[in-house]
C-alpha cells in the first residue's frame, strides 16, 4: 500500500533504490558469470541429482546462517548493522542501519532468507565450473550444519533431563 506521499511504506524507510541497486549487482554478476562460463567452454551438467541438490541447500543454508548470524563475522555486516539482540546458541541478531544503499546492503546482511539467494547462486555457479570441488566445499558445510543440529540436540537433551 502507497502513501500520499508517495513512500513504499508508511515510514518512508525501505531503500528501493538501494534494493535496485543490489538486484542490478546480482543480474550482472549473474550475467558475467554465464559470459565467462560460456566463453571458457564449461559445460553445464545434464542433470543435477537430487543429492547434489540436497548438498547445495544445505550447504546454502548454513553460509547464509554464517554470514548473517555468525559473531565472527560481524566484521561482515559492522559498516551496514548494528548489534540488536542475543540470538540462541551463540548467534546474534544485528538490525540494518543507515539508508538508501548502506541500509539496503545491511537489510541483506542482516537476513539469512534474503542471504541465501545470493549463496545459493553462487553455489551453484561453482558448481557448474567444478561440480568436485564444490561437493567438498558443500559437504563441508553440511558437516558444519549436521553438528549444529547434533549441538542443539544434545543442549535438549541436557535440558530436558535437568527439568
Amino acid at each position: 500500500m502507497t502513501t500520499d506521499a508517495g513512500h513504499y511504506d508508511d515510514q518512508g524507510e525501505v531503500p528501493l533504490g538501494g534494493y535496485a541497486a543490489l538486484a542490478g549487482v546480482f543480474a550482472a554478476a549473474v550475467g558475467t558469470y554465464a559470459l565467462v562460463a560460456r566463453w571458457r567452454h564449461v559445460r553445464l551438467p545434464r542433470q543435477l541429482p537430487p543429492w547434489d541438490v540436497a548438498l547445495l541447500g544445505v550447504a546454502t543454508y548454513k553460509t547464509s546462517r554464517l554470514l548473517t548470524r555468525d559473531r565472527i563475522t560481524s566484521f561482515v555486516r559492522a559498516p551496514f548493522a548494528r548489534r540488536g539482540a542475543q540470538g540462541e546458541a551463540n548467534e546474534v541478531v544485528d538490525e540494518p542501519r543507515g539508508t538508501g544503499l548502506r541500509r539496503a546492503v545491511g537489510d541483506l546482511l542482516c537476513c539469512p532468507f534474503c542471504t541465501s539467494a545470493w549463496a545459493a547462486t553462487a553455489l551453484v555457479c561453482s558448481y557448474t565450473a567444478s561440480p568436485r570441488l564444490t561437493r567438498v566445499v558443500c559437504g563441508g558445510l553440511g558437516a558444519l550444519t549436521l553438528s549444529d543440529w547434533l549441538q542443539y540436540a544434545w543442549t535438549w537433551t541436557q535440558q530436558s533431563a535437568e527439568e
